[in-house]
């Protein structure tokens, strides 16, 4: 800063009021800061900057999976809340390892960000707690908080499992399949439960088809297993843990003939992008993603501005069914 003040021949003060106020400075004054800058290709520290404020403008942003367009949402969210504070959002895809996602929480401590917005992955927390425990605050979204020590912002999973079976059962599906899996991932294990609940609750059976991944090559596995079993034999209706799983589904059984939704009724989950701009449109049970970042933004700026009147909570959200072609026949259509 002093070498752009002796280019531009001013004080630092004015130097410092152009990178941080601008408005407060002359548009003349401030076009020669400026070019001095530019000439010495001078950076702001950042650093030092959040140690004289006593607080960053940085906000870490950790998500789990960036090829899910939900996560996506779910950052746009985050992005806009900050925005309204002055904040900036650095963004790190762990891509479903729980190394990365630690690697990530250690930069951002190290790059001493106000605070984290974490979409983790489903496994062992201890690192997100040792920040917390030096003071770092992380709030959880897509996974709940802890009680008396975060914030965490979720949807109702359980609910949409069973929107997602209530609506095949409703139209007259009686022969259904919860597809999804590993059991062990919390928000699969809940839909299942959700599922599993509305069909108990209607005399009906659900059959359970777990798979080793949520992705579009798993569902393809699923529907060629249908395809070989007896047209007789093959459920009417299909619950399935995600849109691509779902859509693999869709794909292989319309190449082996069967009729969707004539035959079979199927449902995905998470609303992702590509769910209404297929084919076969599928019926899906949609995350607000975007409502939900912005929402653990709000939590954390509260946690940040008011430490001592701050109070722990996990949000809970509504999902809600979106019906699409893959579920649901026009009047006249069907066997």
């Amino acid at each position: 800063m002093a070498d752009v003040a002796r280019l531009a021949g001013v004080s630092l003060g004015t130097v410092s009021n152009v990178v941080n106020a601008p408005d407060r400075v002359k548009p003349a004054t401030r076009r020669k800061v400026e070019d001095a800058i530019a000439s010495l290709g001078f950076t702001p520290n950042t650093s030092a900057r959040t140690l004289a404020a006593g607080r960053g403008t940085l906000v870490g942003f950790v998500a789990v999976d960036l090829g899910n367009s939900y996560f996506l949402d779910i950052a746009r969210g985050v992005e806009r809340e900050a925005d309204l504070g002055q904040q900036s959002v650095l963004l790190g895809n762990s891509d479903v390892d729980l190394d990365k996602q630690t690697g990530y929480l250690k930069l951002f401590e190290q790059a001493q960000a106000a605070g984290i917005v974490l979409a983790p992955f489903d496994g062992p927390m201890d690192e997100a707690r040792r920040l917390r425990q030096r003071g770092l605050r992380v709030v959880n979204v897509n996974w709940p908080g802890e009680p008396d020590e975060s914030c965490g912002v979720v949807v109702d999973e359980v609910r949409g499992g069973r929107l997602a079976a209530q609506h095949l059962l409703d139209q007259g599906r009686r022969e259904l399949v919860f597809v999804g899996g590993p059991l062990d991932l919390t928000a699969v294990r809940h839909r299942f439960e959700g599922a599993s609940a509305a069909a108990r609750e209607a005399g009906v059976p659900l059959q359970l088809v777990t798979t080793a991944a949520l992705t579009v090559r798993a569902g393809l596995a699923v529907g060629s297993d249908l395809l070989a079993q007896d047209a007789a034999a093959r459920p009417d209706g299909i619950v399935a843990a995600s849109d691509a799983l779902a859509s693999g589904i869709v794909q292989s059984l319309l190449l082996g003939g069967v009729r969707i939704p004539d035959d079979v009724s199927i449902t995905g989950y998470d609303d992702n992008h590509f769910a209404q701009g297929t084919t076969l449109p599928l019926t899906t049970v949609g995350q607000p993603g975007v409502e939900m970042g912005g929402q653990a933004m709000r939590l954390l700026r509260d946690e940040l501005d008011n430490p001592a009147t701050h109070r722990h909570e996990t949000v809970v959200l509504p999902p809600r069914l979106i019906v699409r072609g893959s579920s649901l026949q026009r009047p006249g259509e069907g066997s």
